[in-house]
């Protein structure tokens, strides 16, 4: 029996922890999406997650995710050129986790399955405006800055719901739900509490019929936290050392506006 590769052994035992997780939250696993950081890897390393049934990629800069989409499609089409089988490049899923600024958003548009970042009205304009110029609607969420912390990226907790409101009006975004990033610390009540009240954000949104049938999302935990993160809800969880080694606290300063 062939050996598996370090990734698809890592790939393993991460998927069992977000199974198990589930299970005792009383949740059903399949609701609990993968997203792998791909910052620190290269094009062979993605093909192999492609391979490996892992569709869903996330990065944190835009100009890193725009290279790395080209990277891999050229990977894919030249391998499928020489008959090689390999996985479809259109089920891969792109996913902006990182800050993103008004003046870098153009390029990411075509590629995107989702942005997780919205943090202003202004970012929110922009990405409509040029969201219509390409004649697609967008599936977003709203960051929230539920830990409190001054130096990270987020809307506050008390202007969340009025922000989503207004995102929600606008015909080529669609609101999928939010986005948090827990404090980097070993107190586990913290880390909890930030993830209870981006859920309770959540829930206030839903009262308000924000989103519709659409908001269903909370992309919370990362490599460090993301256990405690599915216990509270989270459809989405961004792992990157985990799988690819490094350190967590790495995974986690990487999304903080730069």
């Amino acid at each position: 029996m062939a050996r598996k590769s370090p990734l698809a052994e890592k790939l393993e035992e991460v998927r069992g922890r977000i199974a198990e997780a589930a299970i005792r939250a009383k949740r059903d696993p399949k609701e609990v999406t993968l997203l792998a950081v791909t910052k620190t890897v290269g094009p062979e390393q993605i093909r192999e997650l492609l391979s490996l049934g892992v569709h869903d990629l996330g990065e944190n800069r835009p100009q890193q995710l725009v290279q790395r989409a080209a990277q891999l499609q050229e990977l894919l089409t030249r391998r499928s050129t020489y008959g090689e089988a390999e996985p479809a490049p259109e089920k891969t899923r792109w996913h902006m986790i990182g800050h993103l600024q008004r003046n870098k958003a153009k390029p990411l548009l075509p590629l995107i399955s989702m942005i997780h970042s919205i943090d202003s009205l202004r970012l929110a304009e922009e990405l409509d405006a040029q969201a219509l110029k390409i004649d697609r609607r967008i599936p977003v969420l709203m960051q929230l800055n539920a830990s409190e912390e001054s130096q990270k990226s987020g809307v506050a907790v008390g202007a969340a719901v009025h922000l989503a409101e207004q995102i929600d009006s606008m015909p080529n975004l669609q609101i999928m739900g939010l986005m948090t990033m827990a404090e980097f610390t070993d107190d586990q009540s913290k880390i909890q509490n930030t993830f209870s009240r981006t859920r309770e954000v959540f829930e206030e949104m839903k009262w308000h019929k924000i989103g519709g049938a659409n908001l269903k999302h909370l992309s919370m935990g990362m490599s460090n936290d993301f256990e405690l993160a599915i216990s509270e809800g989270a459809t989405m969880v961004r792992i990157g050392s985990l799988l690819f080694g490094g350190k967590a606290e790495a995974d986690h300063h990487a999304e903080k506006d730069e």
